[in-house]
């Protein structure tokens, strides 16, 4: 399991209410600014977003590498994946994949894909098997 991945971006404005708007929409509302100074020298500051007392996504601003990274995200149902899709979208994200079955993985895989405003890969997925009881 991960605990946090730091994802450099070139606008971090922009990206805080990128995310903030489409993870929101997933149950991940908790944000942590950290600064940077208060760690060893040259730690960059960092803006975080987690649930359940985590925070295990944090932006940072620096070189964007947009093609080397995908992430996906939990959802907890399949309108948790069309919320948050059309949040990204609403945001400026780039359509790569509208929400539906990817029935190449298996028929109950729901998700949908997107390019963040650095061109980062995202997925907002609800796997049925994953949240049966």
């Amino acid at each position: 399991m991960l605990d946090h991945i730091f994802l450099s971006v070139s606008d971090i404005p922009r990206s805080i209410r990128f995310y903030d708007a489409a993870l929101s929409k997933l149950g991940i509302t908790a944000r942590l600014d950290y600064d940077g100074k208060d760690g060893p020298p040259g730690h960059p500051d960092l803006k975080g977003f987690g649930a359940n007392g985590r925070v295990f996504f944090w932006l940072r601003e620096g070189v964007v590498e947009g093609r080397a990274v995908h992430v996906g995200f939990v959802a907890g149902s399949k309108a948790e994946v069309d919320a948050a899709y059309a949040a990204a979208m609403d945001q400026g994200a780039v359509d790569k994949g509208a929400p539906g079955a990817r029935l190449h993985y298996d028929p109950d895989y729901y998700a949908a894909n997107v390019l963040d405003p650095d061109g980062y890969s995202l997925e907002f997925v609800y796997k049925k098997w994953q949240h049966a009881l």
